[in-house]
């Protein structure tokens, strides 16, 4: 970050109250999509917003985690970019708050910037629901990039087709899962993994090959993160999870997806 008071020369705005502000040099964002970004450091919040507006993004800063749910459930951010250690909660549990919070913020994407950069970090923030995991110090191209691709990933598959297996069915234009009647509350990134695997169903595929037909480039994730998500989506849609239905270990290969008898 040894450049990071260069790189702010032009950006004054103070980080520590809410606001919203765009750029004329905003490009390749037609419908100006909201980032809320938590992060209690001012150069570093600065940092952030002078590149997302300059990349086309409308951005909402927060120096805690006070009143972002209450702003997120009115506003409906395309995006939580989210600090670990801020005031007023941390990012772990604004995050939780988030998941917990029903359909509203059902596909918002999140995405921690931390400078916590263990393995079992990254896991935690994976298995509490987050889409991405960004460590500190970063590149600021990179963290533009790797938030256009997280927002791409996000939306609606284009194919509007209901996937119905077993007790579940699976709503792609709606982005809605059901399972034995009830609606099922699923992150983004838990529902194209589950929408991959069940279109493809009986194919087995390594941890690999998910990993770039869900990620692509997303660049923080590793097999085992696969393995998280299938682990969460068990504990999601099976009856018992430690004899899985649906999602199925397949040993020294991979996943795949049964449609169970009935």
């Amino acid at each position: 970050m040894g450049s990071l008071n260069r790189t702010l020369t032009h950006v004054d705005q103070p980080a520590d109250q809410p606001t919203e502000e765009t750029t004329a040099a905003a490009t390749g964002v037609a419908d100006k999509q909201k980032v809320f970004v938590v992060e209690d450091d001012t150069d570093i919040a600065r940092l952030v917003r002078h590149h997302l507006e300059a990349a086309g993004y409308r951005v909402r800063s927060y120096s805690s985690t006070h009143s972002v749910l209450a702003d997120a459930l009115k506003e409906r951010p395309a995006l939580l970019l989210l600090d670990i250690m801020v005031p007023g909660g941390d990012g772990i549990e604004l995050c939780r708050q988030v998941r917990q919070s029903g359909a509203a913020l059902r596909g918002t994407p999140i995405v921690f910037l931390t400078a916590r950069t263990s393995e079992a970090d990254r896991i935690r923030g994976l298995e509490i629901g987050a889409d991405d995991y960004i460590t500190k110090p970063f590149s600021p191209r990179e963290l533009v990039a790797r938030v256009k691709a997280v927002l791409r990933r996000s939306e609606v598959p284009p194919t509007p087709t209901v996937i119905r297996a077993g007790e579940m069915e699976i709503d792609a234009l709606a982005m809605v899962l059901t399972v034995r009647g009830a609606a099922i509350t699923v992150t983004a990134t838990e529902f194209r993994l589950l929408h991959y695997l069940a279109r493809h169903a009986g194919r087995v595929f390594t941890r690999d090959q998910i990993l770039d037909a869900v990620w692509k480039e997303t660049a923080f994730v590793s097999p085992r993160s696969v393995d998280v998500y299938v682990r969460k989506l068990r504990a999601k849609i099976e009856v018992d999870p430690e004899q899985p239905r649906y999602l199925r270990t397949v040993r020294g290969a991979g996943y795949r997806f049964e449609s169970p008898k009935k």
